[in-house]
């Protein structure tokens, strides 16, 4: 018989250990919630009855009684009994807080009464929507990719609509040509209509919506990835290039018109990749977010080696994405339920040692408000610096960070400065 004392203390039992951690969790989230109002200029939070793994802001907006109204595309993932559906949520933010400057930033109150979020249409969905876009030349039409592996076609209404859609809004088309689920899926910003869908069979598969027959068969389908194919992305400017990660480590760059193989292939990290993005302004400029904790540069004419690794996460990163308006801003969401925001332009700076411990210069900001692993991030394509993510912990929010984190020209008091600088990266 093994001696107890030379072997060590039992490990805690499983049930133990989780109860620590949600322990934890909940210490964290309260500090959080407690550095708030130093840390934000607008935060909205809302709970969904059940989560989504899919968010994206929708391009318009509306002002209405010096409030900003704006939609966001969602859906559900249930327990699987329930119906799922596809849903339009309207968040409602006062102006002075969506567009914060010097002098509205003293005076804005935290959180606004008026800020909320409301679901104002639901369509329903067969089995959970792993993800959802729209497409950019009619965002009317919204795509969905379906655990069954189908993708869907929804119309859904328009932001004049404003009223609850019932339970017989269907998808309007199926379109076929997956054998199992997946989660990548992008409309080509610089050609209507057609959409490219990545899959865990090892594929990818590109239909064009106003050619496609009527079984709904792929335009074309690109093979090469050896495992499952985690994202697709588009190039940003030219309409015959998109990009693909993998399970199998790799970014792959493709040319629409050449299907057979892929026209650039590189390791891109030491395991699964999960995301990838284009970075709209910088058109040689891709992000990569990884199951090893870290996001990637790469200067797709030259991939021998990446640019530079952005690491900061503590978990998988499970999503990437560029601001729209700020082309060296990037976004990473990740499974240590934290959203990292980072600006490139402060690569190699020196860095107060008090702040060290805070992360790389290039880590601009940390926002703390979920208990859960982040499903999606999107940012606002009005109000530069406004956020929307989702998580597993049923939560919506809409936020963005102390104009006097991204705004040099704010002016703040030294002492309150010093405060935020110290609760901003926690």
């Amino acid at each position: 018989m093994q001696n107890a004392s030379k072997s060590g203390p039992a490990p805690p039992a499983p049930d133990a250990v989780a109860v620590q951690d949600e322990q934890n969790v909940n210490e964290e989230y309260k500090a959080w919630k407690k550095n708030s109002p130093f840390l934000y200029e607008v935060l909205v939070t809302h709970a969904l009855d059940w989560p989504t793994l899919t968010l994206q802001w929708f391009p318009e907006q509306q002002v209405q009684d010096q409030d900003v109204l704006q939609r966001l595309l969602i859906g559900t993932h249930t327990s699987g009994a329930e119906q799922n559906y596809l849903q339009v949520l309207r968040t409602r933010v006062p102006e002075a807080l969506a567009s914060p400057n010097k002098s509205t930033l003293d005076t804005a109150s935290y959180p606004a009464p008026k800020s909320r979020i409301e679901i104002i249409a639901k369509l329903p969905h067969d089995g959970e929507v792993n993800r959802a876009r729209y497409m950019p030349q009619k965002t009317d039409i919204v795509a969905t990719k379906a655990v069954t592996g189908e993708v869907h076609l929804y119309r859904v209404p328009n932001a004049d609509g404003g009223q609850v859609v019932g339970s017989n809004g269907g998808p309007e088309r199926t379109l076929k040509g997956h054998t199992i689920e997946g989660y990548g899926l992008a409309w080509n910003p610089n050609k209507d209509g057609e959409l490219v869908s990545a899959s865990e069979d090892t594929t990818i598969c590109m239909w064009d919506i106003h050619g496609v027959d009527a079984a709904g068969m792929p335009t074309r389908v690109f093979s090469g990835h050896k495992s499952v194919v985690g994202d697709v992305s588009w190039h940003s400017k030219d309409p015959t290039c998109f990009g693909s990660v993998g399970d199998d480590h790799m970014l792959f760059v493709w040319d629409t018109r050449d299907g057979r193989k892929a026209m650039i292939k590189t390791e891109a990290h030491d395991a699964e990749v999960n995301s990838l993005a284009f970075n709209p302004g910088l058109e040689w400029l891709v992000a990569t977010g990884s199951v090893d904790t870290t996001v990637a540069l790469w200067d797709i004419r030259n991939t021998k080696r990446k640019i530079h690794t952005l690491s900061a996460h503590t978990n998988h990163v499970l999503q990437v994405s560029w601001s729209p308006t700020n082309h060296t801003v990037l976004a990473s969401a990740s499974a240590d339920r934290r959203v990292m925001i980072w600006d490139l332009n402060d690569i190699g700076e020196e860095v107060d040692p008090e702040f060290l411990e805070d992360g790389p210069p290039e880590l601009l900001f940390t926002h703390a408000g979920h208990t859960n692993s982040l499903s999606d991030v999107s940012w606002n394509p009005h109000h530069p610096w406004i956020l929307a993510t989702a998580a597993e912990d049923n939560m919506v929010q809409v936020w963005s960070p102390s104009a006097d984190i991204y705004c040099s020209e704010v002016d703040v008091g030294d002492e309150e400065l010093e405060s935020r600088k110290r609760v901003r990266k926690e």
